[in-house]
């Protein structure tokens, strides 16, 4: 199973690969843009295509009418921060076979891919929804323990900073860079700035979508 990822934050993508593929399946290819994307969808087979719905240039809802009637083979999963009705019906009007929302838990993730490979339409709905009251009261614990600073720090993180360009965007030492991140893996319970994107997003602290701090 051949998996293509649309996702212009590297990090994100990074780590949704190494995700997939521990999940046993192979990542073919991540493409930042909806136009590379295409590109990777004509010279190659892919089985399953998870595209963002948003990037620098505005959304790929548009786009996507287009690239699934170009490849009819692929199945394609759009990831967003954002399933409202309006947008899910936008979505799966242009004939996508699931929707999978950035900030759920991991497994809920990988059940929709399987979902997905075996031939079921997937909306938002399906998710385990029970769960959003303790996603709420985890996401709140966990900001608790992290100081403004640290936060503004993880919030780099989900855009893709790495420790020059944090350093430069706080005007600090990389030393001092360094010591806040792993100040916030040490609180956050993770070990790399990978894992760290992965408990923003599943948890709802930062939106993957803007690099903004969710939790109030």
């Amino acid at each position: 199973m051949r998996f293509l990822i649309c996702d212009d934050h590297k990090v994100f993508a990074d780590s949704l690969a190494l995700l997939i593929e521990r999940a046993g399946w192979e990542v073919a290819a991540i493409a930042a843009s909806v136009e590379e994307a295409a590109r990777f969808l004509d010279d190659g087979e892919i089985d399953v295509c998870l595209m963002d719905l948003t990037f620098p240039g505005g959304s790929a809802l548009e786009r996507l009418p287009e690239l699934c009637a170009s490849a009819p083979a692929t199945k394609f999963v759009v990831l967003s921060g954002f399933t409202d009705g309006a947008t899910v019906e936008a979505v799966l009007a242009s004939g996508v076979h699931g929707i999978a929302h950035k900030g759920h838990q991991v497994v809920d993730l990988l059940d929709v891919l399987r979902e997905v490979i075996a031939g079921k339409r997937v909306t938002p709905r399906a998710f385990a929804v029970e769960r959003a009251g303790s996603s709420q009261s985890s996401a709140q614990r966990l900001a608790s323990f992290l100081t403004s600073r640290e936060r503004e720090v993880l919030c780099s993180l989900v855009k893709g900073a790495n420790i020059v360009s944090l350093a430069k965007e706080l005007g600090v030492a990389r030393s001092t860079a360094r010591s806040h991140v792993q100040s916030v893996l040490t609180k956050l319970g993770v070990h790399s700035q990978r894992e760290a994107v992965i408990v923003a997003a599943r948890h709802g602290l930062v939106s993957v979508d803007t690099g903004e701090w969710l939790v109030r």
